[in-house]
């Protein structure tokens, strides 16, 4: 399966030996006989004056997790993958449930380093959040695509909601200071569904891996583009077949759900 770019930036990160080095690969040597110095073409760069760039402290710590120790890293072709949550001392409910699910997001498969705790959920509200729930449901010989419910508050105090295809995200985005608790997961416009209840404001969109249906007289699905099915997202009623709902309790959000789904292997 074909490495995530997030993959290959961290792998990337690796072949500086100094944050300077990371800087020089920035500069032209048209900027080197305009400005005559190294110094002052490291110092534009370092200030976003080349365009996006790691701050000091970001460039090692990225570069530390993509020295991480093996159990870190997964194989796909034959080549290294780095976890945004390798090496983070987690301790939020919702962060770790999002680690044990990042290889199997990412790598489209379960394996046997996969700890996924689930709560398969048939009729009637969530169970306790805080109940034991079953560790990894899901046969080994299928893939697992989860969707994200966040309701939580925007940085101008709006209160949003929204559904995000997991897998998608991580392909498309770096979870590291996420997963560090520098930047904080947000449903957005561009994700499978969002809602700001503030200024009412919603936007849907089908991703890679799951299809939105409107049309539904019992409310909003989802149907899954490789196997069909459909990801019933009614609390009240069952979240379909090889599907479970997980609720969670967070101190970072108001309100988190995970939906697993597992897609049988052909």
């Amino acid at each position: 399966m074909e490495n995530s770019s997030v993959g290959r930036f961290y792998n990337t990160l690796t072949k500086f030996k100094v944050y300077e080095d990371y800087l020089d690969s920035k500069v032209t040597p048209l900027d080197l006989f305009y400005l005559q110095s190294r110094e002052l073409a490291r110092k534009l760069v370092e200030h976003g004056h080349k365009g996006p760039v790691l701050s000091r402290q970001d460039f090692q710590e990225r570069k530390a997790a993509a020295q991480a120790k093996p159990s870190g890293v997964f194989y796909s072709c034959s080549r290294a993958v780095i976890l945004a949550s390798a090496g983070k001392e987690l301790k939020d409910n919702f962060l770790k449930a999002l680690a044990e699910r990042e290889e199997a997001n990412r790598s489209g498969k379960m394996t046997d380093g996969n700890k996924i705790h689930t709560v398969s959920s048939r009729s009637g509200p969530s169970p306790n959040p805080t109940r034991a729930k079953r560790l990894n449901p899901f046969p080994k010989t299928t893939q697992l695509q989860s969707i994200i419910f966040i309701r939580d508050y925007n940085p101008l105090g709006q209160e949003v909601s929204g559904y995000i295809d997991y897998a998608h995200r991580l392909k498309t985005q770096d979870f590291e200071p996420y997963f560090s608790e520098r930047k904080r997961l947000m449903p957005g416009r561009s994700d499978l569904c969002y809602y700001n209840w503030r200024t009412q404001v919603s936007s849907s969109n089908s991703s890679s891996n799951f299809q939105v249906v409107y049309d539904d007289p019992g409310g909003l699905l989802f149907r899954n583009k490789k196997d069909k099915k459909i990801l019933n997202l009614d609390p009240w009623s069952g979240p379909g077949e090889a599907s479970s709902r997980t609720l969670l309790q967070s101190d970072l959000y108001v309100h988190v759900v995970l939906f697993d789904h597992a897609v049988r292997a052909v």
